[in-house]
This record gives C-alpha cells, structure tokens and sequence, in this order.
C-alpha cells in the first residue's frame, strides 16, 4: 500500500493550473484538503469534499495557514520566487521546518544553464545570476535548506494541457513560429504531472526529478502539428533574432536543452501517458479541444 493510499492531509501552496489538475486526478487520496489562492476566495469543491481556501498573495496571509501547515501530511508548493527570494519561505520558514510534512516543490527545467542542445540529466549546471532562472535555483537550495530529506523538486517543462494548448494560441491569434536554428524544448502534458506528483508524495525519498517529455522539439513544429489538426494555416515563420518578443518570452531561450526523463521513469516509476507532443495533442483534439475554433 502507498503512503497516499493512507488518507493523508493535503496543503497546496499556489492553486494554480497544475495543482488543480492534481486535485481533480488525486483528490480522494486525502482526509483534508487545503491550499492558498491570491486574491478570489470564492466557494471551491473536489472529489471528497469542500476545499478550505486562504489567502495569500506573497504579502499577506491568512492567520490560519501556519496552522494547517503544521498540521498537514503533506506540502505542496508551486508559488515561484521573486525578487525578494521565495515568498512562501519569507513568511512561513520556521513553520514549515517546525512540520513533519512531506513536501513537494514545483520548480522548473529553466533552471538548466545553457548546453547547446546537449541531452542533460538532474546533475547539470544551474542557472547562478540574477535572472529569473537563477532565482529559481536559488529558490530550490533555499527549500533544500528548510527542509532537507523532506524535499521533493520537481522541475517541470513546458506545461500544456486543457485550455492551455497550440488550438487555444492559434485561435486566438497568440500562436508564433519562432525559428531559432537549432533550438528545442521539452514539454508535458498536465496529466503527466499529476503522476509524477502523486508518485514524488508516494517517494519515501529526498530528490529532484526532471519531469518532461521524451521527445524535445522546435517550437514551430508544435504550432505546425496543431494547425494541421485544425486544418488551418500556421502563422508564418519568424526570424527569432528579429522577432518583437518581450524580454520574458525573449528569456526562453537563451537555453537550449535536452531534458532526460530517465530518472521520473527509474527512480518514481511514472509512465508517460503523453511521451511526445503529438500524442498530447491528438488526444486533446480527440477530446474536442479546439474543435469549436474550425
């Protein structure tokens, strides 16, 4: 028997895309369940029950969220870093090392240095500057310090799933076709990161686990395979070094990585139900995702 199949209680900090994704796949693993929102403190509901919501916006919380920290089986945690460092940390560090929680810390593989294409591993060069990918590695050894063997990262490629897709870019108009000779990235289904949450919960291990893709790709590829499926005409082909992109989307690239999955598979088991984005993406058509835009 797992250690989630033990009815354990559940706080999420950030209830953002792949967290409530999680909590629609794995609800019923848990006796409790609750987690911060920034600012809509709205009615919520899962598959066993209410969902107890708390503000906090990085700034202010809510009184009670240290409580539910320090009571919580486990911790999981996709609020990204800032300026300042890690919010989360900044207000509830001491809570947090005072909790016997498992935690699951949801960083992303833009921590990676650049490696020319190269295939990397877990073990590869971080990010060390003051970038926003070098706030995030500085993010991961701040966690690692509060916590210890305690720790689950899990870096996340680019996410895309429901609602979150090429159909929905090319739809909307948002789709580019950045060409950038030589440049790949990986991705994963939001379906995908649920398992691997579930089986970092289950992990009675420290670690950090790449979770992505097998198969990295250039970006236009994925705007062209989508545009087929819809039977529409991709945007066309942008230069990258003269493209008008904002200093973030700009940011993307300045690394260009394979990504090895070879440790989510070993170590935690997961198999991938999307291991490329063409199964990702036909099963979101399949699913009628994107039909109403043709």
């Amino acid at each position: 028997m797992g250690w989630l199949a033990l009815q354990k209680r559940l706080f999420v900090f950030g209830l953002g895309y792949s967290c409530r994704h999680f909590l629609r796949e794995h609800a019923v693993s848990f006796s409790e369940i609750g987690g911060t929102v920034r600012t809509d403190m709205g009615n919520a509901s899962v598959a066993n029950g209410p969902l107890a919501l708390f503000r906090f916006d990085g700034t202010q919380a809510d009184a009670e969220i240290a409580a539910q920290v320090l009571r919580t089986d486990l911790l999981l945690v996709s609020v990204p870093p800032g300026m300042d460092g890690d919010p989360v940390l900044s207000h509830f560090a001491n809570t947090i090392a005072d909790s016997a929680a498992r935690v699951i810390y949801l960083s992303s593989v833009g921590v990676y240095a650049d490696h020319d294409g190269a295939w990397i591993d877990e073990s590869a060069t971080v990010v060390r500057d003051d970038t926003r990918r070098g706030m995030r590695a500085r993010a991961e050894a701040a966690w690692q310090e509060v916590c210890g063997e305690r720790l689950r990262i899990l870096r996340l490629a680019g996410i895309y799933g429901p609602g979150r897709n090429a159909f929905v870019n090319l739809a909307s108009g948002r789709a580019h076709q950045i060409v950038k000779p030589g440049q790949v990235f990986n991705r994963i289904h939001v379906d995908d990161i649920a398992r691997a949450i579930a089986a970092a919960a289950d992990c009675p291990h420290a670690g950090i686990w790449n979770v992505c893709d097998d198969e990295p790709a250039p970006p236009q590829d994925v705007v062209t395979y989508a545009a087929g499926l819809m039977n529409v005409s991709p945007p066309p082909e942008q230069d990258f070094a003269a493209a008008d992109l904002s200093p973030m989307a700009r940011s993307f690239y300045a690394s260009n990585n394979r990504i090895s999955n070879a440790r989510l598979k070993h170590d935690l088991g997961v198999s991938l139900q999307y291991p490329d984005y063409r199964s990702g993406l036909d099963a979101l058509w399949n699913a009628n995702e994107g039909r109403s835009f043709t």
